[in-house]
C-alpha cells in the first residue's frame, strides 16, 4: 500500500516550477491552453481537474441534508444535515492545498492537489492533475471499540484526475482512485480499497451547466451494504463564483466516505440533497 500511495505523491516533490501561465477562468479557448473544462472545484462529488489560483483563498460550504425518503418526518432530510467547511489556498497556479471538517464521522482532513499536464490546443488531449489527502475520523469511540488505536482513525486518498473539454459546451473526466482506511466497517472489506470515477459537464446556457459523476468500488465486499455513488447536480455561476445544488445516494462529502460508505439506494429513493458554496479571497 505505502509503495503505490507513494507513487501518486511523488509527482508533488517534482513540481518546483510555477505553472506557466496563469489560468484564466473562462469559456475560451486561448492561444495554447484550453480552460475552464469545469468551474468548479469538484464535479459533484469527485475533484474537478480546476484549481485555486495562486496565492488565491477560496473557502467552500458545503451541505448534504439527510435523504428525501422520509419525507415531511424530516422535512424531506433538511433535519439531518450534514456540514463540511473546506479552505483551498493556491501556492503556484498549479499547487494547492487544503483542510476541512466534516461534521459526517467528524472528519479532519488536508489534502494537495496538483498539475501534472494541461490540455493545449496544439498539444496534449488532457489536463491530467494530481489529489492526495490525509484525515483523521475523531467521531470512532473506543466506549464501542475498546482495541480502538489512534491509528485506526487516519485514512488516505490518491488520485488521478484526467479530464478533456471536448467542445465548448462538453467535457469529461476520468479519476482512477486508491484510498485505505485504518478501520473499515465491514468486517471482510480490505482496508486498501479501488475505484474508478467517471465525471462530466454539459453546459446548459452561459451561466448554468449540468454536472454528473459515478464511482465505480472495485474491490467492495459482497457483504458489503455501501453502494457505488452517482450523483447529479446543477452548476450555476454568479459573478464569478459557482453555487452549485445536487442530488447524490451519498451523504459523505470526503472521497473515503462518499466512495466507501455511501449508503443510498436512488431506486428506494434513499438519495440527498445537497448544495455548495463557494468565496474568494
Amino acid at each position: 500500500m505505502k509503495s503505490i500511495f507513494l507513487i501518486f505523491l511523488f509527482p508533488i516533490f517534482c513540481l518546483a516550477q510555477n505553472d506557466l501561465l496563469d489560468e484564466i477562468d473562462s469559456d475560451s479557448i486561448g492561444a495554447q491552453y484550453v480552460t475552464a473544462a469545469f468551474k468548479g472545484l469538484k464535479i459533484v462529488n469527485f475533484e474537478s481537474t480546476k484549481l485555486v489560483a495562486k496565492k488565491e483563498l477560496t473557502f467552500i460550504v458545503a451541505h448534504r441534508f439527510g435523504s428525501v425518503e422520509n419525507g415531511f418526518d424530516s422535512f424531506f432530510g433538511l433535519d439531518d444535515a450534514v456540514t463540511r467547511l473546506n479552505f483551498v489556498y493556491g501556492l503556484t497556479d498549479a499547487i494547492n492545498i487544503g483542510v476541512s471538517r466534516s461534521s459526517f464521522q467528524k472528519i479532519y482532513e488536508t489534502s494537495f492537489k496538483y498539475r501534472l499536464l494541461r490540455q493545449a490546443e496544439n498539444g496534449s488531449p488532457f489536463t491530467i492533475v494530481g489529489f492526495n489527502a490525509f484525515l483523521i475520523n475523531t467521531a470512532l469511540d473506543k466506549a464501542n471499540l475498546p482495541l480502538l488505536k489512534f491509528k485506526h482513525r487516519l485514512g488516505y486518498t490518491a488520485q488521478l484526475l484526467i479530464s478533456r473539454k471536448i467542445d465548448t459546451n462538453f467535457s469529461i473526466e476520468l479519476a482512477p482512485t486508491f484510498f485505505h482506511d485504518n478501520y473499515v466497517m465491514v468486517d471482510a472489506q480490505n482496508n486498501s480499497q479501488f475505484a474508478l470515477g467517471f465525471g462530466s459537464r454539459y453546459k446548459l446556457g452561459k451561466r448554468w451547466s449540468l454536472n454528473a459523476d459515478y464511482g465505480l468500488h472495485l474491490n467492495r465486499a459482497s457483504n458489503s451494504p455501501f453502494k457505488n455513488p452517482l450523483s447529479i447536480g446543477l452548476d450555476l455561476e454568479t459573478g464569478g463564483h459557482v453555487f452549485q445544488m445536487h442530488f447524490t445516494n451519498a451523504q459523505g462529502m470526503n472521497t473515503n466516505s462518499f466512495l466507501g460508505q455511501g449508503s443510498g439506494d436512488w431506486f428506494d429513493g434513499e438519495f440527498y440533497f445537497g448544495f455548495n458554496l463557494s468565496r474568494v479571497f
